[in-house]
């Protein structure tokens, strides 16, 4: 029997669900198929494939690139020359009868890239645009669009996977290069600096009664206990889990706290330590290598911003007066503002 591993990482559930629904179309292709979370797997002790198992990969989109779990996990796979293909979950939107598309950014390149150098044979590239599950941007999906977006994109991964599993090939994400290249700066800032960053946005609430479900399902263990309150580290991937599956809803983002941390890096540390500086010692800043240098130091100084502000704030949580001023500055506490977890084609509310 001819046999496929599909390796996956998942947030809220909508990379599992990919992989599930390839798993099935090759066990009816007379495929034995097994899906293995790489969250669950040590990476370091992942064998060589046979060259005869075809391999796939799938996770979801963050900031226009790969998760860095699942980055680290490529980079620590062991070379061979089996046949690999591609998925990644993208922020999938609907308007009307209308299926919007979302962008890959680095993420499909940087997996091929990886595969290509470490020998393995690409077969396939391809998008799955599931919805959007960044709620600390906008509400979760209403259920009726989250079904449709479900409906449309289990036929098209069905039948990717049935080429995948009949030995043809398909290279859909190369339809969206220009694009993706396009947005790739906006990619690397992210996993350099702003993955950091939104990582210190979440926070749990004065209904949080300590369960520990956040710090227990986490799938990277970014989150702690920190004065008997959830802490989130910088391991944090914004990966979403935490804040869609808390069943007091409890979790939430603190966008008063971001805003006024980011106004205090960027407004007052940046101009008054950085650019004082720069022009104090007569660094140049008309060429490249300086705009970078610029970029990271600045980034630098962000994520040491939101370290030290972070501990501060949660520390003030405790406090009643400053607790409500940022419940009343969170949106993610409104009612209104619908979580998503998709386990059985509905959405948790």
């Amino acid at each position: 029997m001819p046999t496929a591993r599909i390796y996956y990482f998942s947030g809220t559930g909508n990379s599992k669900r990919v992989s599930e629904w390839i798993r099935k179309t090759g066990e009816n292709k007379g495929f034995s198929v097994d899906c293995i979370d790489i969250s669950k797997t040590e990476r370091r002790n992942i064998s060589r494939p046979e060259d005869d198992v075809l391999i796939g990969f799938c996770s979801p989109t963050h900031g226009f690139n790969l998760p860095p779990i699942m980055m680290h996990f490529l980079l620590f796979f062991p070379r061979g020359k089996s046949k690999v293909f591609i998925v990644n979950t993208r922020a999938g939107m609907k308007l009307s009868k209308l299926f919007l598309p979302g962008l890959s950014g680095m993420a499909q390149y940087l997996y091929a890239i990886i595969f290509l150098l470490k020998g393995y044979k690409v077969v396939g590239m391809r998008p799955v645009d599931l919805p959007s599950n960044w709620i600390p941007l906008h509400p979760g999906l209403k259920t009726k669009v989250v079904d449709s977006l479900h409906e449309h994109w289990k036929l098209k991964t069905e039948r990717f996977a049935n080429k995948m599993f009949s030995g043809q090939r398909d290279y859909r994400a190369l339809y969206d290069l220009v694009q993706d290249l396009l947005i790739s700066p906006i990619a690397i800032l992210y996993y350099l600096i702003g993955r950091f960053v939104l990582a210190k946005s979440f926070y749990a609430d004065s209904s949080c009664n300590n369960c520990d479900l956040c710090i227990k399902e986490c799938p990277v263990k970014a989150i702690k206990k920190v004065d008997n309150r959830p802490f989130w580290t910088f391991r944090c991937e914004s990966c979403m889990h935490c804040m869609n599956n808390c069943p007091k809803r409890s979790i939430q983002t603190a966008h008063g706290y971001f805003i006024g941390a980011m106004f205090l890096s960027h407004s007052l540390l940046l101009v008054l330590f950085w650019k004082y500086i720069s022009r104090f010692l007569q660094l140049p800043s008309d060429n490249i290598l300086w705009d970078f240098a610029d970029t990271l130091i600045s980034g630098s100084i962000t994520i040491l911003t939101f370290l030290v502000t972070y501990r501060i704030f949660h520390y003030l949580l405790k406090v009643p007066v400053f607790r409500e001023i940022i419940r009343y500055t969170s949106f993610t506490r409104f009612l209104f503002w619908r979580r998503y977890k998709y386990r059985t084609g509905k959405q948790r509310i």
